[in-house]
């Protein structure tokens, strides 16, 4: 259990300032006003003295931030580390954050089923973080839009069964698997044939094509991303007994994953009791009318914060099944937002 006090106005690193959550992290620390009373970025040797542009938040003014040089000692005087680095990196610098009485809040995968760390989603299971110490694991970005879809309806009746399958953008493969679709749509485009195609973020051309392969496989023939999904809701839900089902599918999208889910209940619950729940939940957006075309869609949703839902009807090849569509930003709820709510849990109150 963690028992140093946070400040009221904390000072703040962000590790990996310049990959593209590093990067977000501090845009959404802007955008939240988030009370720092100073940013640190931090990333690799090669990074170092370049300079990053932040809009400021709290005491900080809006500037360029000089790139620092990660190392076991940046983290003397810091009070909350925003680590999106990798997970090697994360494992190697966790005992230098924790010597140095910050908390880590980790978007890698490097801590997320250890038991001693807590897996967050503010608006699911915020009083997790009260027994964390020193590391705090952000989700994954496919499991963190799923639960705050499902945290509402769990509330309605015990969720029993959760099929889902991902429809997931390619930046969440990185910069470099973003190039790749921009790339490989003009090549296709110019007529050249795959073998001719540049093919090196995916396994496969992903311009014009689905991918249902992400991460390593499995000795169960599942993914590992699948994996992450199944064992992460059951830990942030806190229901071992959930059934979960995934299957993660690679789509020919720049930004947004969305997600097609269906839930089956203990008890009987209504649409319209789950879109009221919905509604009044924090975080979600409904978008459901299908009399005007009105559901949520990746492609018009970039840069923004909420988790979307929509499609939401009767499931009846289950008793109690219900059925919704959910897009959300994996860049931003799915990685730095997420992060950065976890950190304004940490603030006195």
């Amino acid at each position: 259990m963690w028992n140093k006090p946070m400040p009221k106005r904390p000072v703040v690193a962000v590790a990996g300032a310049t990959g593209a959550v590093g990067q977000e992290f501090l845009k959404v620390l802007h955008d939240l006003d988030f009370p720092a009373s100073k940013v640190i970025a931090l990333a690799s040797a090669r990074s170092a003295g370049k300079k990053v542009r932040f809009e400021g938040c709290g005491d900080v003014e809006a500037g360029e931030l000089e790139v620092q040089e990660m190392t076991h000692e940046s983290f003397e005087g810091v009070d909350i580390a925003l680590f999106s680095a990798g997970a090697s990196v994360s494992k190697q610098m966790r005992d230098a954050v924790i010597k140095a009485g910050a908390v880590m809040i980790d978007n890698s995968s490097a801590f997320r089923m250890d038991e001693d760390v807590p897996l967050v989603v503010p608006e699911v299971n915020p009083d997790d973080v009260k027994w964390h110490s020193g590391v705090i694991a952000n989700p994954n970005c496919s499991t963190i839009q799923m639960v705050v879809a499902l945290k509402p309806l769990y509330d309605l009746s015990r969720i029993k069964r959760v099929i889902v399958s991902t429809y997931q953008a390619a930046s969440g493969a990185g910069a470099p698997a973003m190039a790749e679709l921009y790339d490989q749509t003009r090549e296709f485009l110019d007529g050249k044939s795959d073998d001719e195609l540049t093919i090196s973020a995916f396994a496969h051309r992903i311009a014009f094509n689905c991918i249902p392969h992400i991460d390593v496989f499995l000795d169960d023939g599942s993914t590992k991303e699948e994996w992450k999904m199944v064992v992460e809701t059951k830990k942030i839900m806190g229901d071992d007994d959930l059934d979960v089902f995934a299957t993660c599918v690679r789509v020919p999208v720049l930004r947004c994953h969305g997600e097609a889910i269906n839930v089956e209940f203990a008890d009987e619950v209504s649409v319209e009791g789950a879109r009221r729940a919905l509604e009044a939940a924090p975080g979600i957006v409904v978008m459901d009318d299908p009399a005007s075309n009105a559901y949520p869609m990746p492609g018009l949703l970039a840069t923004t914060d909420a988790t979307y839902v929509g499609r939401l009807r009767k499931d009846p090849s289950v008793e109690h099944g219900l059925a919704f569509w959910d897009v959300a930003d994996q860049i931003r709820k799915g990685a730095a937002l997420n992060a950065v709510q976890i950190a304004q849990l940490l603030l006195p109150h």
